[in-house]
């Protein structure tokens, strides 16, 4: 494989590389990276995160080992609104070094792409000043990211009785706002019990649209949302998506919307049920994993650990997980074009990991296997003793 200026040139076996006469001549001034014994695929394209935020959930966390329910936390004041106060009296600097702290362990696991949302500041100024922070964050990293603007996480404290309002503001005041100083690529909605309704989520859809934003949507996590009326919006990706009805399926398998599975979730709030992976890919959804690392319901940045649970608790095959997380991932962040495959014109974003077979990256689970990661054809996170040439 070579990669030029950052990008793949070509791919093929060393007897056919050596007749290029471009390698010919300036193979002097060729590094090479010898990976024998490696298995070597697309870097990962974490398709679902939220990094914008300051401080774990531990008081969550122990509520519900005791046995209370996400929505039961959520309504005693922890869940999402509990990280909302850390967000919005943290400075940008502090929020930036928390993203660009959590960009480089996903690096490390082998992820070269990442979906960053907003979503823990719930006001005006404190979900710009997200954006701003993974903005910063993404110029330090070597790898890329796709910011997403997600201020419908849940209704802030302030506006509880008065959701309208906010949404509102959401549609009326930071989506412009978001657009007008590019931001965001997309626009996220949680649509479910206890956050928001279907009518808003359109609303919401709505707005992005006509300001040049795409679109996507937590759906399905904790109740069933029939899909029609948000497939008219052409969302890139609808995510968890652990109850869906069957009705729904042809529809969702004839749009170019990707559905997105985070296992992580799912175990880490020990719920019983996992999405049904194989009814959704045997009715040819397309399908991608990412690991939705955020504080209080999946503090996982490991992809691989991703793949290793849709692999035991949700049936999917090594090689389906692989796919899952490169080249569907990629398109349900509009990058398929340049990200998520071994392509001559892609990026040249690779994850080489110290396996001899392909199906050894989710089968080791709690140990990270990879070796390193070339991101944008940079090599990262190398250990000492790798061989150049």
């Amino acid at each position: 494989m070579l990669c030029v200026g950052g990008r793949i040139a070509s791919v093929g076996t060393t007897k056919d590389a050596m007749k290029d006469v471009w390698i010919k001549k300036n193979k002097k001034h060729v590094s090479e990276i010898d990976c024998a014994g490696r298995v070597v695929v697309p870097g990962f394209v974490d398709s679902h995160t939220h990094p914008a935020f300051m401080n774990p959930r531990l008081v969550d966390f122990e509520k519900r080992i005791a046995g209370a329910t996400y929505e039961e936390i959520a309504e005693a004041g922890g869940g999402i609104r509990s990280s909302i106060s850390g967000v919005r009296t943290a400075s940008k600097n502090a929020l930036t070094e928390m993203i660009y702290a959590s960009l480089r362990q996903m690096g490390r696991h082998g992820t070269t792409t990442v979906e960053a949302k907003s979503g823990y500041g719930l006001s005006f100024e404190s979900e710009i000043k997200s954006l701003d922070a993974i903005r910063a964050a993404a110029h330090r990293w070597p790898g890329s990211v796709a910011p997403t603007f997600l201020g419908a996480h849940v209704v802030p404290v302030e506006y509880r009785g008065r959701s309208n309002q906010y949404v509102d503001l959401i549609c009326n005041e930071m989506i412009p706002a978001v657009a007008k100083n590019n931001l965001a690529k997309f626009v996220d909605v949680f649509c479910d019990r206890g956050a928001f309704s279907p009518e808003d989520t359109e609303r919401i859809f709505a707005a992005a649209i006509k300001n040049n934003l795409a679109v996507r949507a937590h759906l399905g996590q904790l109740t069933e949302t029939r899909l029609a009326p948000l497939l008219r919006f052409r969302p890139s990706s609808l995510d968890h998506m652990d109850h869906v009805n069957d009705a729904d399926l042809r529809p969702l398998a004839e749009s170019d919307t990707v559905a997105t599975f985070v296992p992580g979730a799912n175990y880490f709030l020990a719920t019983e049920r996992y999405p049904n992976a194989r009814h959704l890919i045997e009715s040819g959804v397309a399908v991608a994993l990412a690991t939705d690392f955020n504080p209080g319901s999946s503090p996982m940045l490991s992809m691989p650990m991703a793949m290793s649970l849709a692999c035991t608790h949700m049936k999917m095959t090594p090689a389906e997980a692989i796919v899952a997380s490169t080249i569907n991932g990629a398109w349900a962040l509009q990058v398929a074009d340049r990200k998520g495959s071994i392509e001559p014109g892609k990026d040249a974003d690779l994850a080489v990991f110290d396996a001899a077979d392909y199906r050894e990256i989710p089968y080791w689970f709690g140990v990270n296997r990879c070796s390193f990661t070339i991101m944008n054809g940079e090599l990262s996170n190398p250990a000492p003793d790798e061989q150049w040439h």
